[in-house]
């Protein structure tokens, strides 16, 4: 019997004044906000096992060799970046987000500037809406289905994300509500 200090599950325990009292303790081995996190997760690493399966591995290859091709031309280099970012995303969907530098660091650098409206703007014109109407084609496809809703709706993001993806980067889900602590640090610092 544990020491009267500790009560024990249903056990009877006397108080210091001498009464008798039950002392009931509810253990969990997962406290329920975080059992519900990791059943979160689970889905999550089961939805992007299907979606690599299916084909996200073909669509992260395409976008590294898009990402190669447009660092061997030195002028290419800015999309580059944003391409291996997407090829990132496209691998793995599900549980990231893709966000803007400068909302998430609170502060603007090269690519979410000037010049990173610039890259947008010829990025659009060159790559970026055939790339959407891909992205989108694909989305209605998964759609039609019940079971493609969630890999419909990663085509959307992607779709959106091939459209202007200079000073965007990659954040997983998890992180998005530090975001605006983030910022107001930045700002007070």
């Amino acid at each position: 019997m544990p020491p009267p200090s500790l009560p024990s599950v249903g056990c009877a325990d006397t108080s210091p004044s001498g009464e008798d009292s039950v002392a009931r303790l509810e253990f969990h081995r997962t406290p329920p906000h975080i059992s519900r996190a990791l059943e979160g997760s689970d889905m999550i690493f089961i939805l992007n096992l299907i979606w690599f399966v299916l084909g996200g591995w073909l669509m992260g290859l395409g976008w590294i060799l898009a990402g190669v091709i447009m660092a061997l031309t030195i002028a290419g280099l800015p999309w580059a970046r944003s391409c291996f970012m997407i090829a990132r995303y496209s691998f793995w969907p599900f549980g990231y987000d893709i966000v803007s530098r400068d909302q998430l660091y609170g502060r603007e650098d090269i690519g979410t500037g000037m010049l990173g409206t610039i890259g947008n703007v010829l990025w659009f014109v060159f790559a970026g809406w055939w790339l959407a109407l891909s992205h989108l084609a694909l989305a209605v496809g998964f759609g039609v289905t019940i079971i493609g809703i969630p890999f419909a709706w990663a085509h959307v993001k992607l779709a959106l994300a091939s459209l202007f993806p200079v000073g965007k980067t990659v954040v997983a889900v998890d992180e998005l509500h530090l975001m605006p602590r983030k910022i107001t640090q930045a700002r007070q610092a």
